[in-house]
Formats: structure tokens, sequence, C-alpha cells
């Protein structure tokens, strides 16, 4: 009869494998989306955030929301950088439909999180951008639509963030850049490399099917509401989101949580509330829910 110590010693081996596979099949996209973030921060993010603010100087409304929800995916910034810097594109006179395209399509993606997200594949990385950049363009529209002679956000008390790549050595400057970004997912990408190879040990995959996989509302919808307290940085939830979609999570799932998790992680919630007030919040929280299940089915349908 085997004993207690010696089960646990071989699930102990049995996680430690299942961790090391994860670990290096998964690595090296970690480690290029960060140095992709770390480069946009340095060399490209000042011009990315002077592009916002020429889009006041001669940009049609509508075609301002599409380029203002483009330029928030490329900008490298979290959402408690993005609402300080939002909040100087509003005394530069950029328009509350733009902002909220920018935002929100910022909260959701960057360019170290599309870069990462290559580890899910083409279809769920192009699922992850198109899914992105609609969710932000079709916020700006409502904006544009219902809100077109009032303000949206309240932007008193924040200042533009003090950039803080500027040591004068441009190689020290991406050095620093890049081991702020180290010391900020790194935590993350382990625990989440972690979680994948638990799934991998101790879940079937014919649940991870009955559960969100094929074209069922359910899987989205639950999909959609795990990702509201699970997610806790891009860096912790990719190698998960790759252990569930090669389980037989559907791409539809997978859209509605990449929208859910990063558009209510804790953190930017707090920063939210403050610039919308209780009542717009909810309207934020509502909308988000609603586009993740519909492009959700859409992904779906159209794969």
């Amino acid at each position: 009869m085997t004993d207690f110590p010696s089960i646990l010693v071989r699930e102990f081996i049995l996680v430690a494998y299942f961790f090391e596979v994860q670990f290096l099949q998964i690595f090296w996209y970690w480690v290029l989306g960060m140095a992709i973030g770390t480069l946009v921060s340095v060399f490209c993010k000042e011009r990315i955030h002077s592009a916002v603010r020429s889009l006041s100087k001669g940009v049609p409304g509508g075609l301002g929301i599409v380029f203002a929800s483009v330029l928030g995916i490329l900008s490298p910034l979290c959402m408690y950088g993005t609402i300080p810097i939002a909040a100087s594109f509003s005394k530069s006179g950029v328009r509350d439909d733009w902002l909220a395209a920018f935002m929100t399509s910022s909260v959701l993606l960057n360019p170290q999180l599309v870069v990462y997200s290559m580890a899910l594949g083409k279809t769920a990385l192009i699922a992850r951008v198109v899914s992105c950049f609609l969710c932000g363009a079709v916020a700006g529209v409502l904006i544009r639509v219902f809100y077109k002679n009032q303000s949206f956000f309240t932007f008193e008390g924040f200042s533009e963030p003090k950039n803080r790549d500027v040591d004068p050595n441009i190689v020290m400057r991406v050095l620093k850049n890049f081991g702020r970004n180290l010391r900020a997912t790194g935590l993350y990408f382990l625990f989440g490399v972690l979680l994948a190879a638990l799934f991998r040990r101790y879940v079937p995959s014919e649940i991870m099917t009955a559960v969100f996989g094929g074209n069922r509302m359910w899987g989205i919808l639950m999909a959609a509401t795990v990702g509201v307290p699970l997610y806790a940085c891009g860096g912790g939830t990719i190698p998960l989101l790759r252990e569930w979609i090669g389980s037989g999570m559907s791409l539809g799932s997978a859209v509605a949580f990449m929208i859910t998790g990063p558009a209510t992680k804790i953190t930017n919630l707090g920063a939210l509330k403050i610039v919308l007030g209780a009542k717009r919040f909810g309207l934020y929280l509502a909308y988000i829910m609603t586009f993740s299940l519909i492009a959700g089915i859409a992904a779906n349908l159209l794969r």
C-alpha cells in the first residue's frame, strides 16, 4: 500500500514537471513582450500621446474615435497611468468620446500584452486585438451619441504623470524600464504558470469543454463572469488561458474572459470609479459585460 508521503512526493514531481513544460513553452513570449513593451515605453510613448492630442486638430469626430482606440492599444500605460494622461488630454481639448475610446482600449490591451498573447495562437491573438479595438471604438460611439452635449468624465485632482524614463544614459533608461516591467509582472507570470500546471494535472479536459466549450451562451457567460474576480494581470492569465484553450475552451469564451478580466481588474475599477462617479461607473460595468457577451458569441459564430 502506497503511503501518504510517497503520494505527496509523486504529485509534487508531476506538478513540477507540468510547471516546467508550461514555463518553457511560454517563457520567451513573456520576455519578448516585456522587451517590446520597454522599447515602446522608452522610445514611442511620448509620440503616441502627442498623436492623441493632435486628434483635436482637424480630425473628424468619427474618425477620431477610430484613431483614439488604436492609439489606446499602442499606449504602454496601465489604467493608473492612463487616467492622469487622459486628464491632460482633456485639458488639451481632446473630446470625451475620443477619451472613452482611448481609455477603454488602453485598459484592455497594450503592446506588451499583444506580443505575450501570441502564445495563445494566431486566431486567439487576432480575436483579442480586434475585440479590444472594437470595445474601445464602440465605447467612444456611445459617448458621442448619448453624451454629446455633456461631460462624461471628471478629472479633477488628476495631473499628467511624471515620465520615469529620464535617465540620460539610453542603455540605463531601457534597463530600468525593463526592470520595472519584470518586477510588475514576474510573480504574476510564475503564479499563472503554476495555476496552468495544476489545471493540467487535476482538471480533466472534458470538464473544461463542458463548462467553456462549444458555441453555447452559458460557456461565454461563465467565462465573462470568471474573468471578473480571477484576472490579476496579463502576465498571470496568459499561461492559464493557454491551458484552458488547449483543454477545450471555445474562442468565444476566451474572448469574453480577455475583455472582462482587465476591464474589471480591481485596481482599474478603483481608478475608474473616481473619474466616472457611481451612476456612470455602473453604466461602464454593464457595457463591459454586454460587449464581452456579444463579442464572445460573434467569435464563436465567425470561427
